[in-house]
């Protein structure tokens, strides 16, 4: 079975948590001891997310006022390498040495014209309280909306289009290796006349990319790992109902305002974008909890073939 693997950031670094690399990589060890079986049975493909990365790297580089800044398609170029680089490494310490691992610096295609560029919304770096982003605001022109009760910084979230290093993940696969890939949603692109490719000052949901590349590479099965069990509705308060299995339609049209629109609900989406595109199913959880998901006893599954939405029962 070709299985998809989109790790999100909490696998990289709890909320919260310093953004120091023995931090990152104890937790990416975590991940690995559960990706590990899974490569061993199955082919596994990897994607993750950068955002409290991109944000530290935008950080230090504004810090640095000698030179202007990096753009945010480069610094993404750098959270792939560096993310893939403790993944890879990790991965191999668990896995027989004669077993093939790819990292995969990964450019994905945006619409320029795209809504999401007048609208930010994707979080990146560390949280703040309100004062500390008012003072950035002011002074880097960077926009911030709410994250709980602290403050974010929030980029353009373009819509992923096409995935240039589609042919090159499908020879790896052939070949048998584990490939890392569309790290961070991908490095932002698009095209300007002439057909000159450039980087585009955005960051891709890591989500919304990794649908992309699981229909690309025709997988099996997209798993989503996050910090929850499953998708809620009602999340957080006394009423909260586990979702077991929902088909698109109806989970997006019935229970799509329930979703926070920087966590959970590009994952929804994600899986509903799979799942109909595909016809295979999608399944949001926990890492820990990454075999049963793909044995289809635990997290949401989302699938064409389900009727209506279902919930976990008590």
């Amino acid at each position: 079975m070709r299985v998809v693997v989109a790790l999100g950031g909490n696998a990289l670094l709890r909320r919260g948590q310093p953004m120091t690399v023995d931090n990152q990589r104890e937790n990416v060890r975590v991940a690995c001891d559960h990706l590990a079986p899974i490569s061993e049975q199955h082919e596994l493909i990897i994607s993750h997310g950068n955002g409290p990365q991109i944000g530290l790297l935008a950080l230090e580089e504004a810090a640095y006022e000698a030179v202007p800044a990096s753009p945010l398609d480069v610094l993404g170029a750098q959270t792939q390498g560096m993310i893939g680089y403790l993944i890879e490494q990790e991965l191999g310490n668990r896995l027989p040495f004669e077993k093939p691992i790819a990292s995969l610096l990964t450019m994905i295609e945006v619409d320029p014209d795209d809504p999401a560029f007048t609208d930010p919304s994707k979080p990146i770096g560390p949280l703040y309280d309100k004062s500390e982003a008012d003072k950035l605001a002011a002074e880097r022109g960077w926009r911030f909306k709410l994250d709980g009760e602290h403050m974010r910084r929030v980029v353009p979230s373009p819509v992923p289009k096409r995935i240039f290093e589609r042919r090159p993940i499908g020879w790896l696969l052939d070949q048998g290796c584990v490939v890392i890939c569309a790290g961070g949603g991908g490095i932002p692109t698009a095209y300007r006349s002439g057909r000159q490719l450039v980087g585009i000052e955005a960051v891709i949901d890591k989500d919304r990319a990794s649908a992309l590349l699981a229909h690309d590479i025709g997988a099996d099965i997209l798993i989503m790992a996050t910090d929850a069990s499953a998708a809620f509705v009602g999340f957080g308060t006394p009423g909260q109902q586990a979702i077991a299995q929902a088909q698109p339609d109806v989970l997006l049209r019935e229970y799509g305002a329930e979703f926070a629109a920087g966590s959970m609900l590009p994952k929804v989406v994600a899986a509903c974008d799979f799942a109909k595109a595909s016809g295979k199913p999608a399944v949001i959880g926990a890492l820990a909890d990454i075999e049963a998901m793909l044995a289809g006893t635990a997290g949401t599954r989302v699938a064409a073939d389900v009727t209506g939405v279902v919930f976990v029962p008590g």
